[in-house]
């Protein structure tokens, strides 16, 4: 094991919260807009956004599995387990979170053309119950994964500011591994 993450590791990281953060946003900002083209052009940004951490979390995935992560830093046994709990819960969102949107917008009657020229394939039928079912599943999905991306930002500040460890430093660092 290294005592840091690779460049690749810190760029997906980076890359998939900032996402995140923005999906996030235009999720919540897009609901209590009045109908509008800016409206659809919001939804469909918000859209090809979790169409893009979908793809991002299968290379995350496959990266983490062919490339260790360094060991956490020393730390009291239930904080080591809050942190690989946390992180599995981050993980399991960036599956559970892109899919939920994509079956709600098939079931909706709604398909996904990715950044406007790719249509992905319906997975599931138009169905209104269905679709509430799904729309609601979406919906807690969001509380509950920002909920997770501000405890992870409050642990990192944590272990920067009160714990003085290399935590968020081993984040921030654009070593080669």
């Amino acid at each position: 094991m290294t005592d840091g993450y690779t460049r690749t590791a810190i760029a997906l990281h980076w890359t998939v919260g900032a996402l995140v953060v923005t999906a996030l946003a235009m999720g919540w900002i897009m609901t209590d807009m009045a109908s509008s083209p800016l409206k659809l052009e919001v939804f469909s940004w918000h859209k090809w956004i979790g169409v893009t951490i979908l793809a991002l979390f299968f290379v995350r995935a496959l990266w983490r599995l062919t490339h260790r992560a360094p060991a956490l830093v020393p730390m009291p046994a239930w904080e080591r387990s809050a942190a690989l709990f946390s992180h599995g819960l981050l993980y399991l969102m960036l599956l559970v979170q892109p899919l939920t949107g994509w079956l709600y917008s098939n079931a909706a009657g709604r398909p996904i053309v990715y950044l406007g020229l790719i249509p992905l394939p319906n997975l599931v039928d138009k169905d209104r119950d269905v679709a509430a079912t799904l729309k609601s599943l979406h919906d807690a999905g969001g509380v509950v994964l920002a909920t997770l991306v501000g405890l992870h930002l409050l642990a990192a500040l944590k272990h920067h500011f009160f714990d003085r460890d290399d935590t968020l430093r081993r984040m921030l660092r654009w070593r080669a591994s």
